[in-house]
């Protein structure tokens, strides 16, 4: 007999990790610390004592690591357990409020749309905030010459801090419209679990002193990945009282290319299997050799796409079998390196 789905509020940080674990490929601190922030999260919503005594506070998470590591498809899953509403951001479509640009209620706004409409409900849900480093302020990162206000920095990050320290505020109804100030509600975002992501891909590496490289073998030597101090992403350009809001950081690391092969096949919605049943809907077997995944895996990592540029891959190699598809009834599709090769050699 199946044992029952638990409820969110009855989660434990151990069930919470095993449901990130199933889809998620390696990350595990990343995993551990968010099933750890997601149940604080679950506890301070469901339980009114500690709402009304404000004592205990949640926990914003920070995740920082390459394109392509997990770090979207972390907070999609976790939202997923957790059955709360969840909207993804994009810190580079934001500017200070008066500018041309979103300003940050319309996060808010789209938790609202995922939610139904429903403000009770997207006032305990999650939004997902991409590209974070994105918005440092210039003046401290230097990386643009740009004059003028810094609409696109100091100034979203202010209007970030606000919403993640928790006010209220009048959030757009329809944010395909939000700049006709009309049709508005009052939303809370106090209890509204953040988290927040970028690649600071100048903070993650660092040159290894004296390196010439190359390795004695001829191989290419990589970076040396260093642990980023509030106080590197400070003279990045994010101003001390929005890390002050993130107080759980988390570094994530790049997939190896036995993690991204497992990606490519093993979680339940794993690109193999999506195929898979794709093909099968049409009375069509699939089956991919290892090596022909082994060479999906290796075009990722030349053209630096991470696992999020999988599907890519993986519809270039698909490509002529789904447009035949129609025509190939009843047999059975063997995909081998040497397809897969000749198909992404187009794409070089």
């Amino acid at each position: 007999m199946k044992k029952p789905k638990p409820a969110p509020s009855d989660l434990t940080p151990e069930q919470i990790y095993q449901h990130l674990d199933r889809y998620v490929i390696g990350q595990q601190k990343a995993k551990r610390t968010l099933a750890v922030a997601a149940y604080g999260h679950i506890k301070r919503i469901s339980s009114p004592a500690l709402l009304k005594s404000g004592i205990v506070k949640k926990s914003n998470v920070l995740l920082i690591g390459p394109t392509g590591c997990g770090k979207t498809y972390l907070a999609r899953h976790l939202a997923e357990i957790l059955e709360l509403p969840f909207a993804i951001a994009d810190a580079t479509e934001y500017t200070e409020a008066g500018y041309y640009g979103k300003d940050v209620e319309v996060m808010a706004g789209e938790l609202l749309q995922r939610a139904g409409g429903n403000v009770e409900l997207a006032q305990m849900g999650i939004i997902f905030i991409d590209e974070i480093d994105k918005v440092a302020r210039k003046g401290e990162s230097g990386r643009t010459g740009a004059g003028g206000r810094d609409i696109g920095g100091e100034g979203v990050q202010q209007s970030l801090l606000r919403m993640l320290e928790g006010q209220k505020l009048y959030v757009p109804q329809d944010v395909t419209q939000h700049w006709n100030k009309h049709d508005f509600v009052l939303m809370d975002t106090t209890n509204i679990l953040f988290i927040c992501a970028g690649t600071f891909s100048d903070l993650r590496t660092e040159k290894i002193p004296g390196a010439s490289g190359f390795t004695s073998k001829g191989a290419a030597q990589k970076s040396k990945h260093k642990k980023i101090a509030t106080e590197d992403l400070a003279r990045h350009g994010m101003i001390p009282e929005l890390l002050g809001r993130l107080p759980v950081v988390v570094q994530m690391e790049e997939l190896s290319s036995d993690e991204m092969l497992l990606v490519l096949k093993e979680p339940p919605d794993s690109l193999v299997r999506q195929y898979g049943e794709m093909m099968s809907a049409d009375g069509i077997g699939l089956a991919f050799a290892d090596d022909a995944l082994r060479e999906i895996v290796t075009a990722a990592e030349k053209r630096k796409v991470g696992a999020r540029g999988l599907r890519g891959l993986m519809e270039e190699v698909m490509h002529d079998h789904l447009f035949n598809a129609p025509d190939l009834r009843g047999t059975t599709l063997e995909i081998t390196a040497a397809y897969v090769k000749e198909r992404l050699a187009h794409g070089e």
